[in-house]
Parts: structure tokens; C-alpha cells; sequence
């Protein structure tokens, strides 16, 4: 009986309240424009990083190859998660739909494990780069850059394929209250009826194989190539092979930093605000400043983005000319 109950509950109640940051009228407008703000930046930034690589033969190299991809999974990582969030705050509704639900949990874990692979690949790159650099161009030749993106998604989509279709065992009870500004699959978790015994085993089965794993080959990588660095006896020498790695370094900080973080500040407290707080972090901090690090630390990309904005700012010019 109680589980019948529970079912047509279900079968009813196909979506779930985004609790989200505050419920405040006043503060709306604020969270609005500082989260449309970043999310433009994020967007705009990652997307003249590919445009960037993609109209620069000079740039057509494994690190940048890689670099563009990892620009797409921020783009998308983003993207699954903000434009909802936005529409809630300027509709001043909390609901998404099951089916909504369903698809942001499957798009973060897809774009999330992409970007943790695809750090990884950039990893074993500059690995390859100082530890073999005579050996460079034929390990890393284009065809295996390809497979290593290709083998990256394959993984990512099977990992978030096992986390999203156990969900759709899971009845849900009355209260459909998500404490966040998207569907978390740990708080999408605590709202099933259901036993989540499975579901549990699963989302630490894929965090250990997409998450533990690829970042034991980061830090394995590092491992070598600053043993490599040190062997180095000038010390131009030593800092032109460290400046090759130090945007990835940076980067890699930045990602580990902030999603430990959440996961270590939401064990060490209940607290679903903390980790609320915390996650913002990863899914917006980090994807936005990306293209800066990049950008910044890097000779090649910025003398590019310059030419390419250039580019645009003439093209612009030109239409205004022709307009008036």
C-alpha cells in the first residue's frame, strides 16, 4: 500500500523545487545580474579560446588541441546549469521538471568528467613534451590526439549514463525541495523514498574510476616532469620548460581545489547552504577564469585573441562605414 502511494505520488508530482540561494525579493536582482554577468564572461572568453585555435594554424598543436576541448566541456559544463538557474530568478519560479532534472544530472557529469579527462590528456601532453621531447611528434601525432578526445567523451557519457538511469528506479516522496540552484545528485538522492543503496555504490564507482583516477595521472605526470625539470642544469632552461606547464598547473589547482573543496566542506558539515555556496566555486568560478589563465600565461594565445579581436573590431568598423 505505502508503496503504491508512493508511486502515484511519483507518477504525479513530475518535477522539483530549486530552492536555490535566497527567497528574498530584494536580493533577486542582485544574484541576477552577478550570475548573468559571469556566465556571459564565461561564455564569451571560452568561445574566442576555440575561435582562436581554430583560425590559427600556428596553434593547430596537441596543448591547444586539447586546450579547445577543454574550453567546450567549460562551456557546456556551464551552460547546463546557469541559463536555468537565471530563468528561475527572473520568472520567480523554483520548479523544474523531472525530465529537466533528469538532464541536468546527466549533462554535469558528462561535461564535469569531460573536463577532469581532459586535464588529464593536457597532463600526459606536457609529460610527453619535457620528459620525450625527442619523441614528441610521433606520440602525440594528430590521430592520437583525436582517439584521447574521442576515448575522453566515450568515457564521460558511459560514466553519467550509469549515474542517470539508476535515478530512474528511485520513487520520490512529497517533498520535492532541491537546497540548491540545480539538480545535485546528492540532494536529488535524499529526496528518494526508495532504497539508494545502489545509486550510492554507482556515484562512488564513477567518482573513484572519473575522478580519483585521472587525477592520480596528473599528479603522476608532475611527478615526472619536475624530476625531468630539476635534472635541467640552466636555470633559463628550467624556467622555459616550467613556463609550458604553469597555465595547466594553474588550472588543475583551480579545478581540484574547488570541487575538493565542496565534497570535503559538504562531509565535514550537513550543512546544504555550505555546500551551496561552496559549488559556485567550481561551476562558475572556475570555467570563467579558465580562458584568463590561458590567455594571460600564455605568449602564443594572447598574440592570437589580439589579432582575432582585432579582426573583429576592423570587421565591425567596416560594417558601420558601410552602414552610414
Amino acid at each position: 500500500d505505502k508503496h503504491n502511494s508512493y508511486m502515484e505520488i511519483r507518477n504525479q508530482t513530475r518535477y522539483f523545487l530549486l530552492l536555490g540561494f535566497t527567497e528574498e525579493p530584494d536580493m533577486q536582482p542582485l544574484l541576477f545580474g552577478l550570475f548573468l554577468s559571469m556566465y556571459l564572461s564565461t561564455f564569451t572568453g571560452n568561445l574566442l579560446i576555440i575561435l582562436a585555435i581554430i583560425s590559427d594554424s600556428h596553434l593547430h598543436m596537441p596543448m591547444y588541441f586539447c586546450l579547445s576541448n577543454l574550453s567546450f566541456a567549460d562551456l557546456c559544463f556551464t551552460s547546463t546549469t546557469i541559463p536555468k538557474m537565471l530563468m528561475n530568478i527572473q520568472t520567480q519560479s523554483q520548479v523544474i521538471t523531472y525530465a529537466g532534472c533528469l538532464s541536468q544530472v546527466f549533462f554535469f557529469f558528462v561535461f564535469g568528467c569531460l573536463d577532469n579527462l581532459i586535464l588529464t590528456v593536457m597532463a600526459y601532453d606536457r609529460f610527453v613534451a619535457i620528459c620525450h621531447p625527442l619523441y614528441y611528434t610521433v606520440i602525440m601525432n594528430p590521430q592520437v590526439c583525436r582517439m584521447l578526445a574521442l576515448g575522453s567523451w566515450c568515457i564521460s557519457v558511459t560514466g553519467s549514463l550509469l549515474d542517470t538511469l539508476t535515478l530512474l528506479r528511485l520513487s520520490f516522496c512529497m517533498n520535492m525541495n532541491i537546497p540548491h540552484f540545480f539538480c545535485d545528485l546528492p540532494e536529488v538522492l535524499k529526496l528518494a523514498c526508495s532504497n539508494t543503496l545502489i545509486n550510492n555504490i554507482v556515484v562512488y564507482f564513477v567518482v573513484v574510476v572519473l575522478g580519483i583516477f585521472p587525477l592520480s595521472g596528473i599528479l603522476f605526470s608532475y611527478s615526472q616532469i619536475f624530476s625531468s625539470i630539476l635534472r635541467i642544469s640552466s636555470s633559463r632552461g628550467k624556467h622555459k620548460a616550467f613556463s609550458t606547464c604553469g597555465s595547466h598547473l594553474s588550472v588543475v589547482s583551480l579545478f581540484y581545489g574547488t570541487s575538493l573543496g565542496v565534497y570535503l566542506s559538504s562531509a565535514a558539515t550537513s550543512s546544504s547552504r555550505t555546500s551551496l555556496v561552496a559549488s559556485v566555486m567550481y561551476t562558475m568560478i572556475t570555467p570563467m577564469l579558465n580562458p584568463f589563465i590561458y590567455s594571460l600565461r600564455n605568449r602564443g594565445m594572447k598574440g592570437t585573441l589580439i589579432r582575432l579581436l582585432g579582426r573583429v573590431a576592423s570587421l565591425s568598423d567596416g560594417d558601420v562605414a558601410g552602414f552610414s
